[in-house]
């Protein structure tokens, strides 16, 4: 039995032993190869995915570009509010950037758990508002931080990124092309 999504709940909340039994037996568990798709843009789905191990990168296709709007590693969760609620096809793929162990839930797995553990529903909004902070915070990121200062952050709060993802992907992600991340990169280690 992988112990890994228990422990991130411990983290959270205490856990009776019935409670641990449950939420071990409901996992399920799936691995995936690098380059292999969780979801595809226009695929229906209210699937929600906690990464045990490896790396997703989400990313859309404009004008024939591929555009990084985030990537998600070891306990972190993939969670498409708007998927979830309004089951709307996907606006975003998500791809393993290299091979991926995650915990695939969905809405009527939660429910079920909440009918049994009622206090289930506080942990899952507590879960619920890490997500969405994250989410508030990268959008901020990108309405008032200019590229160099996207590429910082990422830098100090990530900086396992820079070696799982190729660069193009790490400039999309902070909104420039990859001759200007070079030119970021030249520019800070002069500064250093």
């Amino acid at each position: 039995m992988d112990n890994r999504l228990i422990n991130y709940f411990l983290k959270i909340t205490n856990l009776t032993a019935d409670e641990t039994k449950v939420l071990a037996e409901s996992m399920v568990i799936k691995n995936f190869n690098k380059n292999e798709y969780l979801v595809k843009e226009g695929q229906f789905t209210n699937d929600t995915y906690f990464i045990l191990d490896g790396c997703v990168r989400q990313y859309k296709t404009l004008d024939g570009n591929d555009i990084t709007t985030n990537f998600y590693t070891e306990e972190q969760w993939i969670i498409s509010l708007e998927n979830f609620e309004r089951k709307t096809a996907s606006k975003y793929n998500l791809v393993c950037v290299e091979a991926t162990t995650v915990v695939i839930g969905n809405e009527q797995k939660a429910q079920e758990l909440f009918e049994q553990f009622p206090r289930f529903e506080t942990t899952s909004r507590q879960i619920m508002e890490t997500v969405f902070m994250e989410q508030q915070n990268l959008m901020t990121s990108y309405i008032t931080d200019k590229p160099e200062q996207r590429y910082l952050k990422l830098l100090e709060t990530r900086p396992d990124i820079f070696q799982r993802v190729p660069q193009y992907d790490i400039a999309t992600y902070i909104g420039v092309k990859p001759e200007s991340l070079s030119r970021i990169r030249k520019k800070l280690q002069k500064r250093d």
